[in-house]
């Protein structure tokens, strides 16, 4: 399978080198509106480098695109690449509105090729195991879960992540890994409830999200963090807890009752020996999916689902009241 990817930038190189890696993948060609930075990824991987995705796709036959650019430029590109009959793996968020998450899924559908939204969490093996916990019911009924992903705020080194029209804000960009987990694992979401504190130094929220079933998650999102990127989820039900710290050395634990212990390792690009990168188990599921033509672990829906949750938490950041989803608002 001949695979290009849009956006030379960390993301994009995560992308590359995980094709590059694949022994049934061929990186062909990469693409970037900074040639030096395609350049630097064509080197690296023997791919051709593009500066523009129409001179990509006039002279290379490619089957697979990662689109891995800015948020706010996602669905033009999507749209593109799906008239041109390439299937789509674009990073997360899917775009900054429903609007275009919604033209991106129809352009998808109509040009008969898949589309894959890259909530990488989902890949995580600590996570992965919470959510079996949870399916195998060993922490019998969830009635409260946590969750914290903290770090430096990315837009001190590429501006646009500071400006909410091209970034969404840490909720969009950030705490949508937490949503989409949560989601994943708990079930649909009933309200969302937010407060949010932002300036040119830190972006910090808190949400508040209740779910159908009566389970309660809170999720605290940081950019600006005085220390190293860090991530935390806990879920309990009533019958146990399953928690997993990425500033723990063990692995993760299921908790029962009294026991107090905790531990759980995560990294966003582990490089552990003998863990496997999650972004290429993201990257290959996708690629299985469209030989086999089957129904990849997060959908495009899921994804629509994710971004509707975060946008409702900063609709309730501008009013100050809790948002209800579902019967009061138009849930694709």
């Amino acid at each position: 399978m001949k695979a290009a990817v849009v956006g030379c930038g960390g993301m994009g190189r995560v992308h590359a080198r995980s094709y590059a890696g694949m022994k049934d993948v061929e990186l062909v060609a990469v693409c970037d509106l900074i040639i030096e930075k395609a350049d630097e990824v064509a080197l690296a991987t023997g791919a051709t480098a593009f500066q523009s995705l129409d001179d990509l796709l006039a002279s290379v036959q490619i089957d697979v695109i990662s689109i891995t650019v800015p948020s706010y430029l996602h669905k033009d590109l999507v749209v593109k690449a799906a008239a041109a009959g390439v299937h789509v793996i674009c990073e997360k968020p899917s775009a900054l509105t429903l609007a275009d998450t919604e033209e991106m899924m129809a352009a998808c559908e109509t040009n008969q090729v898949s589309l894959f939204i890259g909530h990488v969490v989902r890949f995580f093996p600590e996570y992965v195991q919470m959510k079996e916990a949870i399916d195998r019911g060993e922490l019998g009924q969830v009635g409260i879960a946590h969750a914290k992903r903290a770090g430096s705020h990315p837009g001190d080194i590429i501006p646009w992540f500071k400006e909410d029209e091209k970034s969404g804000g840490v909720i969009v960009d950030l705490m949508i890994h937490d949503i989409d987990f949560m989601r994943w694992a708990i079930g649909e979401v009933k309200s969302v409830y937010a407060l949010r504190r932002c300036d040119d130094q830190m972006d910090y929220a808190l949400v508040t999200l209740i779910f159908e079933n009566g389970a309660a998650a809170n999720l605290e999102s940081y950019w600006g963090y005085p220390g190293s990127f860090h991530t935390s989820a806990e879920i309990a039900g009533d019958r146990g807890i399953v928690r997993a710290n990425s500033q723990k050395t063990a692995t993760l634990q299921i908790v029962k009752r009294a026991v107090d212990t905790e531990g759980g390792r995560f990294v966003e690009v582990p490089g552990s020996p003998g863990f496997r990168n999650p972004y290429e188990i993201e990257l290959g599921h996708f690629i299985d999916c469209i030989r086999a033509g089957h129904s990849p672990r997060v959908t495009a829906t899921d994804a629509y689902k994710a971004l509707e949750i975060a946008l409702a938490a900063m609709e309730s950041v501008r009013t100050g009241k809790a948002v209800e989803l579902g019967s009061g608002r138009e849930s694709k």
